[in-house]
Formats: C-alpha cells, structure tokens, sequence
C-alpha cells in the first residue's frame, strides 16, 4: 500500500513540474535565427533532400555523438547490471530452463526466418537512404535490433555471435569517429559531410558523407539494441 502511494505521489509531482511547461506551448509565428539558417541555407551546403535529419547528423553532429555515448553507456549499465544477477538454477521459479514454452509455434518460426532479412534489408534501406526520405541511423538501427528480437522469440535457445556484435560495434563506433576527424581536418568542422563530393542533389551518391554517417549510426545502434536484448534474453535461461 505504500508503495502504491508513492509510486501515485511521485507521479503527481511529475505531473505538477510538467503542467506548466504544457501550459505553455505555442505554436512559433517565426523561426529563430539558427532554424532560419538552416532553412535558407542548409540545402545548398549539405546536398541532402531530407534537411531535418541531415542537419542533425551535421551542424548539430556533437549532439548525435552524445546521444549515442548515451546508448553505449546504456548497454554497458545492462551487461554489468545482468552479469551481477546469479544464473537460475533450472526448475527454479522465473527460470525458463523446463519451459515447455521457450520454442515458439511452427508458424512463429517460419515467420520469423522469412521476416528476419526482409527486416534486415528494410533497415539498412531506412539508415542509407536517410538523407533522402525520413529515417536515418536510429530508426535504421532500431528495425535490425527488431529483426532479431523476433527470432528469439521464436527460438530463445538460438545462439548469437557476440564476438561479431562486439566486432560491429566497436568498427562502426570508431569509423564514425573518423569521419567526424575528418570532416574536421578537410572541411570546416567535426562531422561536416562536405569533405566528400556532394553528387547530384536527390540521388543516393549524394550529400557528401552524410549517407556514410547514417550507415555507421545504424549499425552501431543495431549492434547495441541486439546486445541488450540477447543479454536480458539469456539473464532469462
């Protein structure tokens, strides 16, 4: 009981600190001076037909490498936080070791083997192309980790290459890095795109390096998520 007042307590007060922010939003009449920058301007110098997110893989690229700072220190916070826990022992309670249930149906699996590249090629479709329609390396990143999530439900006892996910994630982090150096040494910043030939506007080869940060973004959170789930997963068995 209390614990249930305050759980009820803790959201009242976060509803009472948020009240006067929602209170308070207005629809802009006119863009700040950095958003009408952008807009006047960020064509012309990015190349990228989808401007919101080029921007932010761009001229705001430090705060893209805090956010996924933020996520790989997450995955960290899972592994330590899962490996401190002791294995269940099987017949346990909790434990999914005498769980009849652990393989899914025959449909599920079939489902799931003929999903998962689909997925897989939809989400390398959605970071490659982010400079061109919505998406990028986040959402890209998330469908992988989607795509293999839904083979362990299928199959929990499915093993996965933790060597290779470690391998991805420490090349793409480090290659994104590079860029960004680069773009720093040849261009006129960290991550600026334009160190690489801006193509024709509206094709794939386009917007400088931009696609090559959203494959690096997207493989990186792909390798992440899926660490994340395969460590909850296998804390589980």
């Amino acid at each position: 009981m209390i614990k249930r007042f305050i759980i009820v307590l803790a959201l009242a007060a976060i509803a009472v600190g948020l009240y006067p922010l929602a209170w308070g939003i207005q629809d802009a009449e006119i863009l700040t001076e950095v958003a009408n920058e952008y807009v006047e301007n960020g064509a012309d110098d990015l190349g990228a037909a989808n401007l919101v997110t080029s921007v932010v893989v761009s001229y705001r690229g430090l705060d893209t490498l805090g956010e996924i700072t933020v996520l790989f220190a997450a995955t960290a916070g899972v592994t330590m936080l899962f490996a401190a826990r002791k294995p269940k022992k099987s017949g346990q309670k909790g434990s999914l070791a005498d769980d009849s249930r652990r393989t899914g149906s025959e449909l599920l699996q079939t489902g799931a083997d003929f999903l998962f590249p689909i997925l897989w090629m939809f989400g390398m479709y959605i970071f490659v192309h982010g400079h061109l329609t919505p998406g990028g390396g986040f959402q890209g990143g998330v469908v992988l980790a989607s795509a293999v999530l839904l083979l362990l439900f299928a199959d929990s006892d499915r093993k996965m290459g933790h060597t290779l996910l470690q391998i991805a994630e420490a090349l793409s982090g480090a290659a994104y890095v590079a860029v960004g150096l680069l773009g720093l040494w040849f261009a006129a910043g960290f991550l600026d795109p334009r160190f690489l030939a801006a193509g024709e506007f509206g094709q794939l080869f386009s917007a400088g390096a931009i696609p090559v940060i959203y494959a690096l973004i997207g493989i990186k959170v792909g390798a992440e998520l899926t660490g994340i789930v395969d460590t909850m997963r296998r804390s589980a068995l």
